[in-house]
């Protein structure tokens, strides 16, 4: 369960990033977030993660109250999140599989589980052929599978997908949003924030919608309708 308790963000008095939310998602929801540059989309993504605390109110995450969360104590939440952002942040110099297997390694898992689990999570996403094949050899859309491998190798609760086809074409968007619906289908609560109508659309599941950091509407089984 995440949930948003009366939760503000104030800058300065000439930037209010969030103002009053109070949300809940349940597990295995899937949610789109949507507005504008700058309603607040990504300051409420940087809370639930712990990169932000608000100025007032509080963030749950199961167990965590995510705004009294130490430093040290960060790393646990976010094992339990995996993150798909835009730009695919991936390491130019390590393949697919390698790039996969990172996330693995840098917390301290075993080469025989790395081995074990990296194949899986790729078959998963379509790319079983494409192990070896370094970033500037995959399309834009086989860049994000590999992304979005990479988010769920630690088999997280939730996958945040920030912008995940702000830089892919009609087609590509499609499949990806089709690989997270089946994410999502297989029990991962998923958060998607966007502005892209097209792919909320596709989708007819919950959308809440922002505007200058307010909820203006949170609607289930919901178009993007703000202008």
């Amino acid at each position: 369960m995440i949930t948003f308790h009366n939760v503000s963000k104030v800058y300065n008095k000439h930037s209010v990033a969030l103002e009053d939310i109070d949300l809940e998602i349940k597990p295995g929801e899937f949610v789109s977030i949507v507005g504008r540059s700058g309603a607040g989309k990504s300051t409420l993504i940087k809370m639930l993660i712990g990169e932000e605390k608000p100025t007032k109110g509080r963030v749950v995450f199961g167990a965590y109250e995510v705004n009294k969360l130490r430093a040290k104590d960060l790393p646990k939440l976010r094992r339990q999140i995996g993150i798909v952002f835009q730009d695919f942040k991936l390491l130019p110099r390590k393949n697919a599989y390698e790039n996969v297997a990172f996330a693995l390694e840098v917390e301290g898992r075993s080469q025989h589980e790395i081995e074990d689990l990296v194949p899986q999570v790729l078959d998963m996403v379509g790319l079983g052929d494409k192990h070896h094949n370094f970033p500037h050899e995959l399309s834009g859309g086989e860049k994000q599978r590999v992304a979005i491998a990479r988010a769920m190798i630690h088999r997280p609760a939730v996958l945040i997908a920030d912008e995940p086809t702000g830089n892919l074409d009609e087609a590509n968007s499609e499949e990806i949003v089709r690989l997270i619906s089946k994410i999502n289908e297989l029990g991962t609560t998923v958060i998607l924030a966007t502005h892209n109508k097209h792919v909320v659309n596709l989708l007819h599941k919950r959308v809440i919608a922002l505007a200058n950091g307010k909820v203006v509407s949170d609607e289930e089984k919901a178009k993007y309708v703000l202008a």
